[in-house]
């Protein structure tokens, strides 16, 4: 009898540790994976219903990246990292997931290359769950100067007469050297952007009127253009404004599309820097809204830059406000030809895009993409040409009062 008590006994252990066991394993759930490669780095977001508790390290001969997730019901979500790695991705091979030990996922990412990996959690914000992010970038930072000499612009090709009557209009300006305008296509992978109220996401119409604003800029005698961002990827609000300073940007032009809490808000607007407070609680909220991007977006804490930690805007940075509101002006004028404004004159608040200390900056709302009416405009291909024609117009007539000094650009010797 008492054999059978033990034997009995002993299985009700085993089936109490089984049970633990397995609710142990699925404390945490997957609910999604995704990738987003770049050229700067790739990044791989697992999204999930609860913090992760995570170990990672590198291993060489071959090199990769191992994650230890602790207590992680994988579910379905990770099969479809593999699926979603390109051969292109410049630096990921492939992904696998296994269980390694009672308890324990690991996931193993094989890469081409030596990576600096980031691995850290975000919690809950807008849409999204908590979420582990594994950023992975190449041994050296990318340099966006050697990016761009790679990039040279296409020679302006003959286009026919209807096409031509729809150019700018301002007389091309003489230059005594290459001017550089940065554009800054708003948010990005993780951070859609505003959602309008069909489904457009604002940040692939940012990224469509960016490119055909270079396209423009590029094809103009002496002058040049440099995209923040040329695909659907992430880049920190301070990323953005380092690219820029590092091509000796001239100008840095932030494009958006507005949206608000009201559906029958609309018009184009323009935004700089403020030294003083936002010009209107409309112009705060919103500069609240884009700085939050990069909680959306999902960046390290631990990384520190410091023009977003300035606080006192000094003498130089004044200077570069006063450029800043003349470039908007400009731009303003140009836009108002072809949109409504949604106010008359250049806003101001404390964009945190907009703080290099050097290069007049603007940020740009082409419309409202919560309104209904100008979601259908900014989805349009022809409204978003007029948009780049609107900006580059407004662009050549600042250059033509208001030239920059010369600047000793690597990016001009490569040329």
């Amino acid at each position: 009898m008492e054999g059978i008590l033990n034997t009995f006994t002993g299985r009700l252990i085993a089936w109490f540790v089984l049970v633990l066991l397995n609710t142990s394993a699925w404390a945490v759930n997957l609910s999604a994976a995704r990738l987003w490669p770049s050229p700067d780095y790739t990044r791989i977001t697992l999204e999930s219903d609860a913090p992760i508790t995570f170990n990672f390290f590198t291993l060489a001969n071959p090199e990769r990246l191992v994650i230890d997730l602790q207590d992680v019901n994988p579910g379905t979500a990770l099969s479809s990292l593999s699926a979603g790695i390109g051969s292109d991705d410049p630096y990921i091979a492939s992904v696998r997931a296994a269980p390694n030990r009672p308890g324990v996922t690991r996931l193993v990412v094989d890469v081409k290359t030596a990576v600096r990996p980031s691995v850290f959690m975000l919690k809950p914000m807008g849409e999204y769950g908590h979420r582990l992010v594994i950023d992975l970038y190449g041994a050296a930072p990318a340099d966006p100067v050697q990016s761009l000499a790679q990039n040279k612009p296409v020679p302006e090709q003959p286009v026919a007469a209807a096409v031509q009557a729809d150019k700018p209009k301002s007389a091309a300006p003489k230059f005594s050297r290459l001017m550089m305008v940065a554009i800054d296509p708003g948010h990005g992978g993780e951070d859609s952007g505003a959602v309008g109220a069909n489904g457009s996401y604002e940040k692939h119409i940012t990224l469509s009127v960016a490119r055909r604003l270079k396209e423009k800029i590029d094809a103009e005698p002496g002058m040049r253009a440099y995209l923040t961002r040329d695909g659907d990827y992430f880049i920190p609000l301070h990323e953005r404004v380092n690219k820029a300073r590092a091509v000796k940007a001239d100008l840095f032009v932030s494009i958006h599309a507005d949206a608000f809490i009201r559906p029958e808000a609309r018009g184009s607007s323009v935004f700089a820097l403020s030294e003083n407070g936002a010009t209107s609680a409309a112009a705060r909220w919103l500069a609240k809204k884009e700085n939050d991007a990069d909680l959306i977006g999902g960046i390290n804490i631990d990384v520190k830059d410091k023009f977003l930690k300035r606080t006192l805007i000094d003498l130089s940075q004044t200077a570069t406000i006063n450029d800043s509101l003349k470039l908007g002006r400009n731009v303003l004028k140009e836009m108002g030809g072809i949109n409504t404004l949604h106010k008359s004159h250049v806003e101001q608040a404390g964009f945190a895009v907009l703080k290099a200390p050097d290069i007049p900056s603007i940020l740009i709302e082409t419309a409202f993409i919560s309104n209904p009416e100008e979601e259908k405009k900014l989805i349009d291909e022809a409204y978003q040409d007029k948009m780049a024609n609107a900006i580059f117009s407004g662009i050549k007539a600042y250059f033509n009062k208001h030239q920059p000094a010369v600047k000793a650009t690597k990016v001009a010797r490569e040329m």
